[in-house]
């Protein structure tokens, strides 16, 4: 009777050694699923990062080919030029199905963590794109806190023809009386210096120093005087010219279908040689008289008359061209109580004098070969309003309409040196024939 309480101790004993034995099974397995389960984690966590580098460096990438005109972005799905935000593809977070449904029991439920969007679109440009400069108003601003220096040297030819018939015709092709025939050609070099300072984010201050040297060739047969040899009247001219500022500001950023626009404004000074200051071949009156030919002895460097410029610029970008034009108006200051110098040391009172203002309109494009080379065609005309004298117009005076076709190229040699050549041919004959400008500007930060 005593073995059966021991009997039951015994297997008492046996059943709580089992149940301990399968306690700690049951608690092996548990932490060996935590440590699974921090493991997935932490992989999805990385998957995660190792997705928002890869869709960045897909922008960078797309970013730098239209930067450079490398990609017209059609393959990718792009609009206007610029890459479209991506879908972020499923983050790679494992999601472990039921035990129920799942024959490895280790396999537990997970949340997915909320898809998110990754990467950043590339910022929209600030500064409109460099072209090949044809015109005289630049298209980029300087970066504020820069300096850039633009040495420029331009050459202009202009030839024309004049004829004057004083007298009355017998008959159709038979004139009585005398013939004026002059032929006029003009040469003329300016070399000039430009400093422009970026006062701040899209706002720059620039002065111009020109040095004019011209040359003016008239061959004529002079009325009254009955002779049938040409002469040549030679006049030249050279000095300081009309110092001038200017103040540029964007107005505006570039986004999609959106152009730049630049506003500037101008002021010329007087600091060239008055044309009433250069001594003229007449020795009373040049209006009504024969004596002497009315021509200048020396030529002037200057306008002689104050002026302000206004104007607008504006850039529009569509890859791979850059459409740009200009819009602008000149005012000169009318001067008054103006003399002219003649020949003997006299002056001649001319009273009030107003020359006529400036509308002017121009536009162009240009197209980008490469990273560092790019051309521009564009076409520049002006309206020049009569000039005045005394409030009257003056007499022969009239309204000129002047037209050039240009051509200009670009090589950047560096990020802060850059040539620039433009040829301007005339399309009108109030026009020079030619002008050929040579622009090298540098930047210094």
């Amino acid at each position: 009777m005593r073995l059966r309480p021991a009997l039951a101790l015994a297997l008492a004993a046996i059943a709580t050694g089992a149940h301990a034995q399968q306690q700690v099974a049951k608690d092996g397995d548990d932490a060996r699923i935590e440590r699974l389960e921090a493991q997935l984690q932490a992989q999805s966590q990385r998957l995660d990062a190792l997705e928002k580098t890869l869709v960045e460096r897909d922008f960078e990438i797309a970013e730098l080919r239209q930067e450079i005109g490398l990609d017209d972005m059609r393959g990718r799905g792009t609009a206007q030029g610029k890459p479209q935000a991506q879908t972020p593809r499923a983050p790679a977070t494992a999601q472990a199905q039921p035990s129920s449904q799942s024959q490895n029991p280790t396999q537990s439920q997970t949340p997915a963590s909320p898809q998110q969007p990754v990467g950043q679109a590339p910022d929209v440009p600030e500064q409109p794109p460099q072209v090949a400069q044809i015109f005289d108003q630049p298209s980029v601003l300087t970066p504020a806190g820069s300096f850039v220096f633009e040495p420029s040297l331009q050459v202009g030819y202009w030839a024309n023809d004049r004829v004057a018939l004083v007298g009355y015709s017998v008959i159709p092709a038979l004139l009585i009386g005398l013939i004026d025939v002059r032929q006029v050609k003009i040469t003329s070099t300016t070399a000039a210096l430009a400093a422009r300072w970026g006062v701040a984010k899209g706002f720059e201050l620039e002065a111009r120093i020109p040095y004019v040297y011209t040359t003016t060739d008239t061959v004529s047969r002079e009325i009254f005087t009955g002779t049938a040899v040409d002469r040549v009247f030679e006049a030249e001219g050279k000095g300081l010219g009309d110092v001038e500022l200017t103040a540029r500001y964007q107005f505006s950023r570039s986004g999609p279908d959106r152009p730049f626009y630049v506003g500037w404004l101008r002021y010329k000074s007087t600091t060239g040689e008055d044309p009433f200051e250069v001594p003229t071949d007449c020795i009373t009156r040049c209006l009504g008289n024969a004596t002497g030919t009315g021509l200048p002895l020396e030529l002037p460097t200057g306008t002689g008359f104050d002026a302000l410029q206004a104007g607008v610029t504006w850039l529009y970008a569509s890859d791979p061209a850059v459409f740009f034009g200009n819009f602008s108006y000149l005012y000169s200051f009318p001067r008054d109580n103006v003399e002219r110098l003649l020949v003997g040391g006299e002056r001649e009172p001319l009273g009030e004098i107003d020359v006529g203002d400036v509308f002017g309109l121009n536009v162009g494009i240009g197209l980008a070969l490469n990273e560092k080379a790019s051309i521009s065609l564009g076409y520049e005309q002006n309206f020049i309003g009569r000039t005045q004298q005394n409030g009257q117009d003056l007499p022969g005076a009239v309204r000129l309409v002047t037209g050039t076709l240009l051509l200009g190229a670009s090589y950047r040699f560096s990020d802060t040196r850059m040539i620039n050549v433009s040829l301007g041919v005339g399309t009108t004959r109030d026009t020079p024939d030619v002008t050929l400008t040579v622009r090298t500007p540098f930047s210094v930060r």
